[in-house]
């Protein structure tokens, strides 16, 4: 076993590491051991110029030393192909606005060597100081791999100190490490790899591990016998699907108490306001504006949370990479490879992390269509008007005695939004000037129970930045859509709802002859500005504009009979049709502004949804119309 210090030499200019980078292939226990490492003194960002997440923290070596530590993207090798890896490379290489890291930890997956190698004599060559951690050493001991550490270090030409990313102190050995000095940096021009290097690092990949690993045949038994029913053509989709059924419905159910909860605590903060303020302009402000404005971004956390529980969980386990490959088949047929299947399942509770998980797409023309078609996932945000119009429009009635007319019409409205997203993706397959399907190469890691720290700290990740992202957006748009329904307050004498004089009021009527064709009065034209901050917000839009006081769920009980009373079916059956296409509210296209940096493509965006909307809902008013007779 080789020592817990490093052997360089020791020279006068040397010194104890005080900026580490950590590089390894995606699965290998990077992020769990930066999260050991670091605990909760880490923060995330971008990195600058573009929008691949950015995260650092900071660790205390034995001697109390503080150690700044940067978690670099997962990249399988230097050569990059995607937007993650050609961070990693530019940051190691010295070609980013990053400072080059005093040491290099290269974190290696003990139980599949043969491909993190390669990664280590590719980082090997650009002559900085390097230590690797073999990580994941407790399963590889588990599954009979016998790794000779001070073989490999031998071979390697650097320290190699065992880790175990998943538990307490199973960093203590590269903590120690870390206190002794290193030679300072001196990084040498590099040239990507031509075919020649790869074959000739491959094959010394394949010496290494001849004299330091021995693996028994048959280690991957276990996984193997998973992956019969699990990537199975028939079985895996049953697996697949049940998986999602049981997904979706804890988002759903799950999600009731604590949504509930934040729907009381901004009623109660608003009654205080109200109770401790005068009625005036700031009293509405402060209520209607900030607090109702912030209830509404918050209200739908713990939805993205659960969703993200679920998918953290399922990346953690080994299993999400596998969904992926079994999808990469069905999905070409349409012009996307199986990557694009998490951030399309991370739509379905919002957008905006959907178009964020599209960055793990290599191939641009994929990840630009899978962001152009993840705004048609059915998120939570119009589950609050689907409920309204199914309830007031869609009779209570058992179909065959077992499935529920208003759960089969919501059912039939996800899948429309599936296959629409379906649909747009072909025809902008048939405008690519290469059609090709692009083959979908990945790691499928062994399995693995997920671990509750790293869910913990993943989810905890994923809500700040949420509420940072999404949260001031939102609100900064609720207080001027408070602004534009306010002012001009009504004249004296005056009868109609203060909504109807106000500018917000005045948009409406103006709106009104465009979307008369399709069905939409000026109350409904209204709601709709609102609704491009949060599409949630439409059903309280639709309470003020018909005057009434109640608020939450009471607007929502008090609409029913009355739109019920004073639209056609036509109509009702239009604004859902709208909704299920409707142009993205602006904090997705503001997402969708900083993943491709370019203004094009959400104007290309919010005019085809728009244009979508439009057509569907005017196909939809008229059949209905003339099915039912006016």
């Amino acid at each position: 076993m080789v020592e817990a210090t490093m052997q360089f030499q020791t020279l006068a200019s040397a010194a104890p590491p005080g900026r580490i980078a950590l590089l390894g292939n995606p699965n290998c226990g990077k992020t769990a051991l930066f999260n050991l490492l670091t605990g909760s003194r880490q923060k995330v960002a971008n990195y600058a110029g573009v929008t691949v997440e950015r995260k650092e923290g900071e660790l205390r070596t034995p001697s109390g030393r503080s150690v700044f530590v940067l978690d670099l993207p997962g990249a399988y090798s230097l050569n990059a192909l995607s937007a993650d890896e050609a961070v990693t490379r530019d940051v190691v290489t010295g070609k980013s606005r990053e400072q080059l890291p005093d040491l290099i930890v290269a974190v290696t997956d003990a139980t599949n060597l043969r491909l993190n190698l390669r990664l280590v004599l590719e980082a090997k060559k650009l002559g900085l100081p390097m230590v690797v951690a073999l990580n994941m050493t407790d399963m590889a001991r588990r599954q009979g791999i016998e790794v000779d550490v001070d073989v490999l270090s031998r071979e390697l030409g650097m320290p190699v100190i065992r880790t175990v990313g998943v538990q307490r102190h199973g960093a203590q050995e590269l903590l120690a490490a870390l206190d002794s000095p290193v030679l300072p940096a001196a990084p040498l021009p590099w040239e990507a790899p031509g075919f020649d290097d790869v074959l000739a690092t491959q094959r010394e990949v394949r010496r290494i591990l001849s004299l330091a690993v021995n693996e028994p045949r048959g280690s991957l038994a276990a996984s193997d016998r998973f992956d019969r029913v699990v990537l199975h053509p028939l079985w895996g989709m049953v697996v697949l699907a049940v998986t999602l059924f049981l997904m979706f419905q804890a988002v759903f159910s799950w999600a009731n108490v604590p949504m509930d909860a934040i729907k009381a605590g901004t009623e109660a903060a608003g009654n205080l306001v109200k109770g401790v303020m005068p009625e005036g302009l700031l009293q509405s402000l402060l209520v209607d504006g900030v607090i109702a404005g912030a209830g509404g971004v918050i209200v739908f956390l713990p939805q993205i949370l659960i969703l993200f529980l679920f998918i953290l969980a399922l990346e953690d386990s080994g299993y999400l990479p596998r969904a992926a490959f079994l999808l990469d088949r069905v999905m070409g047929t349409v012009g996307l490879s199986g990557r694009s299947f998490i951030p399309l399942l991370s739509s379905f509770a919002c957008a905006i992390p959907g178009v964020m998980a599209t960055r793990t797409i290599g191939n641009w023309r994929d990840r630009l269509t899978t962001i152009m078609i993840a705004p048609l996932m059915t998120c939570s945000a119009r589950l609050p008007v689907y409920a309204l119009l199914i309830a007031a429009f869609i009779p209570q009635r058992e179909i065959g005695g077992v499935f529920n007319l208003q759960g089969l019409v919501l059912f039939g409205l996800y899948v429309f939004g599936i296959v629409s997203a379906m649909a747009v993706a072909w025809v902008m397959k048939r405008f690519r000037t290469q059609q090709g399907h692009s083959p979908l190469m990945m790691e499928l890691p062994a399995y693995r129970w997920p671990n509750p720290r790293n869910l913990l700290l993943g989810l905890w990740e994923r809500a700040w930045i949420f509420l940072r992202r999404v949260g001031t957006i939102i609100l900064t748009l609720t207080i001027l859509l408070w602004f534009l329904a306010t002012f001009p307050s009504p004249p004296e004498g005056a009868t109609g709802p203060a909504i109807e004089y106000s500018l917000a009021g005045m948009l409406g009527r103006g709106l009104q002859y465009i979307f008369a064709p399709i069905g939409f009065n000026w109350q409904i034209s209204i709601a709709l500005v609102p609704g491009m901050a949060a599409r949630e917000v439409a059903v309280g839009a639709l309470g003020t504009v018909y005057a009434l006081s109640a608020s939450g769920e009471e607007v929502a009980g008090a609409l029913e009979p009355l739109i019920a009373g004073s639209w056609s079916l036509a109509t009702a059956l239009s604004l859902l049709v709208w909704f299920v296409f409707a142009p993205q509210c602006i904090s997705t296209l503001a997402t969708v502004k900083r993943e491709t940096n370019s203004w094009k493509y959400v104007w290309i965006m919010a005019a085809y949804l728009f244009g979508l909307a439009y057509v569907a809902c005017f196909v939809t008013y008229r059949v209905t119309l003339a099915l039912t007779g006016g």
